[in-house]
């Protein structure tokens, strides 16, 4: 079976990269990421996993916007030195994916909601010329675009992004679907225990393909659905197997800010972070609510309960408790802050999810060690791919290109 050969661009920790990988269709070539904690876990999970020996040369810890060093290469005080997209491009003699997706803060309609100036502002709304540049230079076959369904709704210009991105592939001959809406797809579908919609935005080079948008319909309506699961993974199915981690309620254990017990594993990261007691309380009592079917608390009880808790008002209901028997709530990067919106089901542990509880109901694989601080796994997981939608996605894209080179 033919491999095609790719680079991942603001890869994070690298779920996108993991998933094509897994589908044993793709040869990875190069990544770029600026996020130090994200790089290091790339480079372990290629090194121990994939058994990339060059991962630390590969895996180019630098900003995606100093292109004219990301291609030639760089040395630097703060990134270090690295030899630069060219050097691996012209070594495996050209590319055929480029897979990746601009930060997507700026997009989504809840970072535009807390932002007093809707994001207008900010700089990661135009990152996507980058990934335009790196496109435009190394040509390849295809390429996919992952980001938030709020990138339909994003204008901070006043222009629609949606138009830009459009008219910046056009100008360099990527022809991408003409309806975007049909893009959008939930991966609770593909296997991934979590309700979480995202634009898997595909593009084609209309240089050497002429028959685009039939074979983007193509891609939309028929092969990529044909990777969908008939049964959809619940929580309790994704994390269910994993020890129980018991509460302490004494005064000496909280004094040293251990609030459970960690199970030992041959597994990282399932350890909780540590709650106060009366964040316990309010997670047993909403995690019971749930057990013995009452459930009495809707947005109105939950905020008055933070208000009674708390001492404070908010203007949104601060906790959710993860329904076992339904895919998760949407995984998102916040989670480094606090876990008040992703409760375990379990009232008797009352606590918030663990890392590698998280990272399950992302897709990952048990063997996927996270590098840094628990506050940096939390993050990094939040704004990955699902790697088991990427696997899917990626077979789909291979279909794709086969589906092309016999036409």
């Amino acid at each position: 079976m033919k491999k095609y050969k790719f680079i991942d661009l603001f890869a994070g920790c690298g779920g996108l990269e993991d998933g094509f990988l897994q589908s044993g269709r793709y040869i990875d070539i190069a990544a770029v990421e600026w996020l130090k904690p994200q790089v290091n876990t790339l480079i372990r999970r290629l090194e121990t996993k994939w058994k990339v020996e060059d991962a630390a040369e590969r895996v180019m810890h630098f900003d995606i916007q100093r292109e004219t060093e990301l291609f030639a290469g760089w040395d630097d005080e703060k990134f270090g030195s690295g030899k630069g997209l060219d050097y691996f491009v012209n070594k495996a003699q050209g590319i055929d994916v480029i897979i990746g997706g601009p930060p997507c803060q700026a997009y989504s309609i809840a970072g535009r909601v807390r932002d007093e100036n809707g994001m207008r502002d900010d700089y990661r709304n135009y990152l996507f010329e980058h990934y335009l540049s790196v496109v435009n230079r190394y040509r390849p076959k295809v390429f996919v675009f992952e980001n938030v369904p709020g990138i339909l709704s994003a204008a901070p210009d006043g222009t629609p992004i949606t138009d830009l991105i459009k008219q910046g592939f056009a100008n360099i001959g990527y022809d991408i679907i003409e309806d975007l809406k049909i893009t959008k797809v939930n991966a609770s579908d593909y296997g991934v225990p979590q309700n979480r919609e995202r634009m898997i935005i595909v593009g084609i080079d209309n240089r050497n393909y002429k028959n685009t948008q039939r074979m983007l319909n193509m891609f939309y309506k028929e092969i990529l659905p044909k990777y969908k699961v008939t049964k959809k993974m619940t929580v309790k199915e994704a994390i269910g197997d994993l020890p129980a981690c018991e509460p302490f309620y004494d005064e000496e254990h909280h004094k040293k800010r251990k609030s459970h017990t960690v199970p030992e594993l041959n597994i990282t990261w399932h350890k909780p972070r540590y709650h106060n007691l009366r964040d316990m309380d309010t997670f047993r009592i909403l995690a019971k609510d749930i057990e013995s079917g009452k459930r009495e608390y809707n947005s109105k009880k939950i905020s008055e309960l933070y208000e009674k808790k708390v001492g404070s008002k908010s203007p949104i209901h601060r906790y959710h408790v993860l329904e076992p028997d339904l895919p998760s709530t949407t995984i998102i990067a916040h989670l480094y802050k606090d876990g008040n919106r992703f409760i375990h089901y379990d009232s008797k542990q009352c606590r918030s999810i663990t890392v590698r509880e998280a990272a399950r109901l992302q897709s990952f694989d048990d063997d996927f060690d996270f590098v840094g601080a628990q506050g940096n796994a939390y993050q990094m997981i939040g704004n990955a791919v699902p790697p088991r939608l990427a696997k899917r996605v990626g077979m789909a894209v291979a279909d794709m290109l086969n589906r092309m080179e016999v036409e």
